[in-house]
């Protein structure tokens, strides 16, 4: 069992930490500041201990999950464990405590009423906005959208199914859905509006981009789930496709969904015994948030620069001590 020391101690930690940093303004380097800052929770009996971070599978969560990690890791002096886990998966580890942190909740209303204290058995919480706004769309190609303008509009995609036909959409215009294990409603949809598409998952996030940008590359036809942040989409501008617009309400039963998906606030959601434990990293997963931009950045550097998750993280932190700072109170 973990032995956290109260809340007021971690504060007077915190205060002393402040006090280091003040008098580092003048000169200094970020390694001497972390140093300091570590010595000064550690004299004043601030405490993190090990911190269970799950990563679900894109890379954009990745991003927020090592940005976090290794600030805790770095300048609160925890022990992160991440944890490669799909997002149901990852809820069940609440209880468990093998899982203190999901960083970006994209919504799932399914999952609040098993594992939130309303209706389920209080084993996670709802730990606010991350400050990522979640776009999730049909999307295609610049080039298609070009050439074709109508096929924006979903009811003239029945007029190109047949251009969409490949060896897997057994005759149908083929969808091309991601990881399966994703927020997805895209064979209701197909299903409720009458398309004549079939969805077929590419099976994960990797795959996906391979697929539009092949597409974007050699003018061909492909249409599919996709969604913001990505980093992708500044190297290829996807064009989202109109459904019918969202409403309160239209995708409460997935059976029945024939709606377009809402913009999203994800937000963080945390074990709720980690919540009230007094480790210093509760704060700082409370106090997290950033923008799709710096998402991006930092995605980028993993999946297009080739950078480890723990480098990429290190650099996006480097570059924006003062945003950390603000995490850390």
């Amino acid at each position: 069992m973990r032995n956290y020391r109260s809340r007021a101690a971690r504060l007077g930690a915190l205060a002393t930490v402040a006090v280091v940093v003040l008098s580092a303004c003048g000169g200094g380097s970020i390694e001497e500041q972390t140093e300091a800052n570590e010595e000064a929770a550690s004299d004043a009996g601030g405490e993190c201990g090990d911190l269970n971070m799950a990563v679900n599978p894109w890379v954009g969560y990745e991003a927020s999950a090592y940005v976090v990690g290794t600030v805790a890791q770095d300048q609160l002096g925890c022990t992160v464990n991440y944890k490669e886990l799909k997002e149901d998966v990852s809820w069940q580890g609440f209880g468990t405590g093998e899982v203190d942190v999901v960083i970006e909740d994209w919504g799932h209303p399914d999952l609040e009423k098993k594992f939130f204290a309303e209706e389920g058995d209080g084993t996670a919480e709802d730990f606010g906005p991350q400050g990522n706004v979640g776009i999730i769309g049909w999307f295609v190609p610049p080039w298609l959208a070009e050439e074709h303008p109508d096929i924006l509009e979903w009811e003239n995609l029945n007029k190109y199914a047949s251009e969409f036909a490949t060896s897997e959409s057994g005759g149908k215009g083929q969808f091309l859905g991601a990881d399966p294990s994703y927020v997805q409603f895209d064979e209701a949809i197909v299903s409720n509006l009458d398309l004549d598409f079939k969805v077929v998952f590419s099976g994960s996030e990797a795959a996906s981009i391979e697929a539009f940008r092949k597409a974007e590359e050699n003018k061909e036809w492909v249409i599919g789930y996709w969604y913001e942040p990505q980093y992708f989409n500044a190297e290829v501008a996807m064009q989202r496709v109109a459904l019918p617009p969202y409403e309160e309400g239209c995708q409460d039963d997935p059976q029945e969904v024939a709606c377009d998906y809402p913009e999203t606030d994800l937000k963080k959601i945390v074990g709720t015994e980690w919540a009230a434990s007094d480790s210093t990293a509760v704060d700082l997963v409370r106090n997290f948030t950033w923008t799709n931009e710096d998402q991006n950045v930092v995605a980028a550097y993993i999946a297009e620069d080739g950078m480890s998750p723990e480098d990429a993280a290190a650099k996006w932190i480097e570059e924006n001590q003062d945003k950390v700072d603000a995490w850390l109170g």
